[in-house]
């Protein structure tokens, strides 16, 4: 059996909109009314699964989704870059930052390697067993980036390539080792949009 899986990125949170590394901050107002109106915009689904951060959570439970949170599914480790922004840590450490953004085997802020993400990422599609047919994960944008790149066969280098805003939907169909790719659907309004 075909597995279909549908990615999902979480809502707008505070951290989010300052291009923060993850720092523990829920949904703003605007991202929990923009999840809440994507409730029911996707496929039947099968089981749910969530990212065990605060923002994922969140979009799941309102999108109506009784996500099992996965440990596997945790956000990229920031190390002590945890709950920074971009600009911050480029301001401090701008040899460290160009190296984790330039080599994905690097890890200067003693977290998690974009590497090691991929691989992390890769594992749990390959570990989910073709009967769960239809599914749905709540998950962190890296960790949607890391899917496409090895759904893709793409290096590791790609991985800064994939954009994802926030609650927008890449669909997976296959089974491990051979993945297909439909990226993009919104899930509900975009900035901007009415």
């Amino acid at each position: 059996m075909t597995v279909r899986l549908v990615l999902v990125s979480p809502a707008l949170s505070e951290a989010l909109r300052e291009a923060r590394f993850d720092d523990g901050r829920p949904l703003d107002p605007v991202g929990l009314r923009r999840a809440r109106e994507a409730a029911g915009t996707l496929p039947g689904a099968g089981p749910a699964f969530a990212s065990p951060t605060v923002r994922c959570r969140e979009t799941a439970a309102a999108m109506g989704l009784d996500a099992v949170e996965d440990p596997a599914l945790a956000a990229l480790d920031a190390g002590r870059w945890r709950g920074e922004t971009l600009a911050e840590v480029g301001a401090r450490e701008p040899a460290a930052l160009a190296a984790w953004l330039g080599d994905p085997g690097a890890a200067p802020h003693g977290g998690e390697s974009v590497r090691a993400v991929c691989d992390r990422t890769a594992a749990w599609l390959d570990a989910l067993p073709e009967r769960v047919g239809r599914a749905v994960a709540v998950i962190e944008p890296e960790l949607v980036r890391a899917a496409v790149v090895r759904a893709l066969g793409a290096p590791d280098e790609a991985f800064w390539r994939a954009d994802v805003p926030p609650l927008t939907a890449v669909e997976l169909s296959g089974r491990a080792g051979r993945w297909n790719v439909r990226m993009g659907r919104p899930l509900a309004p975009l900035d901007g949009d009415t």
